[in-house]
């Protein structure tokens, strides 16, 4: 550590576990803590910096791991001899070396790539999310976003909220996050003047109805010097809040991500080393499973019960969100990558149509009509852009009328899946409610998307009823076969019956012109009017459990 750095106070210490083992723990997930301390694993805050190109956003990281006592002494040595040949801050030391990874990053001046760092205190660990500024980056600083609980919105004193600060704040806003700290940088710039810092937060209150934003705090800083980052500043004996070390320290981020909420897998891959072992695996979305709980499997809407609960290391009492977990079920049911097992009773269910708020991140405009692939969770399926329904002005966040959307632009869209896919809207959950839209000739990610609803659709089948499918007799399948109803369009069954009709009397019209006779000709029309719909089956093999036929769907390990 920096022998320039003082200790924490001992006082400031908790009691903690501060074995070998749990201190390597810790370390494994949020990189070293300062000498003494290890930062308690539940209070791991997630944060992103975000904002305009040239705010400070790396310089207040480097700041932050600086202060916190989180830079070993060869990373000193190696930030003094990077400042002197790329800094921008005189003959001072330029945080944003320790952050700015990349030799163009370092060329430039700016942060190209996602950059993430951990730190620990003695209240909490953090892992922090460096994102670019420049517009040209604005989906790295989504991607950046979309795993965050809480944003640093960086504002520069001298040039206040600019058209890049909105775009982010929106962006903040669209994936979820509810907690934001307006850190107002370079005070030292305009004399810690309190009339700017009030001014810019006036401003930027006036556009915090259009964001959603529900838990926020502005704070006047300096990451170049320091003021209120660690501690106060003797610069700003007018403001009276936290630091913002204090305010991350102690915030209780409110995020999407409900209490309570109930069991969903995105099945990943189904595990099946020997004939005896057939497991479902995937990261738990939310919720808690445990041996012997009901589940359900969709969209093909199957039921079972839950034999064996497998963590990393092992057969597990019970499995939680965010763990890696497989399942073994009771019943043989078919489930296969994209398929979501959720707990029974469940609302949730597969649709062919959404309402998604787009950022468009491709230089080819989007357009209506646009065919693109859509992956939500571990689902993949074609998908048509149906509508191009508006698109948001980031200087005033109104919905516009627009015949297509440009690169970095936002706006709302209806899709239409090819296949029923298992989604629900980000409001509810985020693995199973943020997407992102790949274009299939040159395999580049063109969007990221939030569902905001989703349509239901008679004959897609939800967890809390059990599906007719899988609960009907064979007479009963037979009977929706023959009438057309199999495939959950209820209103071509009668069009169908009648165009098998006169098929069948035109056939039994030809068999009459080559001569059959008419008892003959009659029951000839008769066998194809009542078979015809099952012939199919004779020449088309039934799907085997844990097989998929979806020829665009490439299943894991093959073709290795």
């Amino acid at each position: 550590m920096s022998s320039a750095l003082k200790p924490l106070p001992v006082d400031a210490i908790p009691a903690v576990d501060a074995s070998a083992a749990a201190i390597a723990q810790d370390e494994t997930f949020a990189g070293p803590a300062p000498d003494g301390v290890a930062a308690p694993a539940a209070s791991l805050l997630r944060f992103i910096t975000c904002g305009s190109v040239d705010d400070g956003k790396s310089t207040l990281i480097g700041r932050l791991l600086h202060d916190t006592n989180s830079v070993f002494d060869d990373q000193m040595e190696a930030l003094e001899r990077d400042s002197r040949k790329f800094g921008t801050t005189g003959e001072d030391l330029d945080f944003a070396l320790l952050v700015d990874g990349l030799s163009a990053e370092r060329e430039q001046g700016i942060t190209i790539d996602v950059a993430y760092r951990y730190f620990s205190t003695a209240r909490r660990a953090f892992i922090i999310a460096d994102t670019p500024g420049h517009e040209q980056y604005t989906r790295n600083m989504a991607t950046g976003a979309s795993q965050a609980d809480l944003a640093i919105i960086l504002v520069d004193a001298r040039k206040g909220i600019l058209p890049q600060t909105r775009r982010h704040s929106f962006i903040t806003s669209m994936v979820g996050i509810r907690s934001v700290i307006v850190a107002i940088n370079k005070m030292d710039l305009v004399g810690f003047d309190r009339a700017v810092f009030e001014r810019i937060e006036a401003d930027y209150r006036a556009i915090l109805p259009q964001l959603g934003f529900t838990d926020i705090a502005f704070v006047p800083i300096s990451a170049k010097g320091g003021d209120n980052i660690a501690a106060r500043s003797a610069s700003t004996p007018w403001y009276e809040g936290q630091t913002l070390l204090e305010r991350l320290e102690s915030v209780r981020p409110e995020t999407l991500e409900p209490e309570g909420a109930p069991f969903r897998l995105p099945v990943q891959w189904v595990n099946r080393p020997n004939l005896d072992f057939r497991g479902f695996c995937g990261t738990a979305a939310s919720g808690r499973i445990a041996r012997g709980d009901a589940v359900v499997s969709l969209p093909s809407g199957r039921t079972s019960r839950v034999k064996a609960v497998f963590g990393p290391d092992g057969e597990v009492e019970a499995g939680f969100a965010g763990e890696a977990l497989t399942l073994t079920l009771d019943d043989e049911i078919d489930a296969s990558r994209g398929d979501v097992i959720v707990a029974r009773g469940d609302t949730l269910r597969a649709t062919r149509t959404l309402s998604v708020d787009l950022l468009w991140m491709s230089e080819r405009p989007l357009i209506a009509g646009r065919r693109l692939i859509a992956r939500i969770a571990s689902a993949q399926t074609p998908a048509l852009v149906r509508t191009l329904d508006e698109a948001v002005d980031i200087h005033s966040y109104r919905p516009r009328q627009t015949s297509a959307l440009a690169m970095n632009e936002i706006g709302k869209v209806t899709l239409a899946l090819e296949r029923p896919t298992v989604a629900a809207p980000y409001a509810d959950t985020r693995e199973l409610g943020a997407l992102i839209l790949i274009d299939p000739m040159t395999n580049e990610t063109a969007a990221l998307g939030v569902v905001r609803a989703i349509a239901a659709e008679p004959g897609i089948q939800d967890a809390g009823v059990p599906a007719a499918a899988a609960s009907a007799s064979r007479f009963e399948r037979a009977r929706a076969q023959w009438l057309g109803t199999a495939a959950g369009r209820p209103r071509l069954a009668a069009p169908l019956v009648r165009f098998r009709a006169a098929a069948a009397i035109l056939l039994g019209l030809l068999a009459l012109l080559f001569g059959l006779g008419l008892p003959g000709a009659v029951l000839l029309a008769l066998i194809d009017f009542t078979l015809r719909p099952f012939l199919w089956r004779l020449f088309t093999p039934e799907p085997k459990p844990g097989e998929t036929n979806r020829p665009d769907e490439v299943g894991d390990g093959a073709g290795i």
